[in-house]
């Protein structure tokens, strides 16, 4: 975490120039006063001016980057790109280049993963909870684009069968896809069976 200390006439004129040096809004930085402003001997001599010591509080997106590219390193995966996207449900970090089939793993299980170590870590330097959806060569749309072809075409075969189906066990993310999907359908439902990580959708008809 970056520190500097500086002076001013003022704690606030000294907390001022600070701030312009680290080139950071006043919420992100915490300030302690090493020395208070004197006028000195008549107001003249011996004349003190306000020393403040400034530090960068963490950001928690920043360090949850700095985790990625660490595991990024340590995977030796060069040249991956990290995008950030503001959302309504959070933050959404995007990985781009290099080879990122290891990284998403089966059916993105080695995504899901890595996404949960960083929302440790950035939960970790937050005054608030931090909500991070990672991503991989846009992996989750393709994969959310999957689930949605798989509940139509197991809701067709229920109909036709008019048996239940189970599918494999998802992660909450997935099963909700499948859920949101067939929501509206006028033949079929669908609830949850089982405990994590082995809770499975089941279909079934109306």
């Amino acid at each position: 975490m970056k520190k500097i200390v500086v002076t001013g006439k003022t704690i606030e004129e000294a907390v001022a120039s600070g701030l312009r040096q680290l080139g950071v809004p006043e919420d992100r930085v915490s300030s302690t006063v090493l020395e208070h402003p004197s006028k000195g001997l008549f107001g003249l001599i011996g004349v003190k001016e306000a020393k403040v010591e400034l530090e960068v509080l963490p950001d928690p997106i920043e360090e949850a980057e700095s985790f990625l590219q660490e595991v990024m390193e340590a995977m030796e995966l060069p040249g991956v790109r990290i995008e950030r996207k503001l959302t309504k449900e959070g933050t959404e970090l995007h990985l781009f280049g290099g080879e990122l089939g290891m990284l998403i793993g089966r059916r993105g299980q080695t995504l899901d993963a890595l996404q949960y170590l960083v929302n440790i870590v950035a939960n970790r330097y937050a005054d608030h909870h931090v909500r991070i959806v990672l991503d991989a060569e846009q992996f989750r749309e393709r994969r959310k684009q999957t689930l949605r072809g798989l509940a139509d075409r197991l809701a067709e075969r229920v109909i036709r069968t008019k048996k239940e189906v189970v599918l494999e066990p998802m992660s909450p993310q997935e099963r909700k896809v499948i859920h949101s999907q067939l929501q509206q359908h006028a033949k079929v439902r669908t609830f949850s069976r089982g405990d994590e990580p082995n809770r499975r959708v089941v279909i079934v008809l109306r």
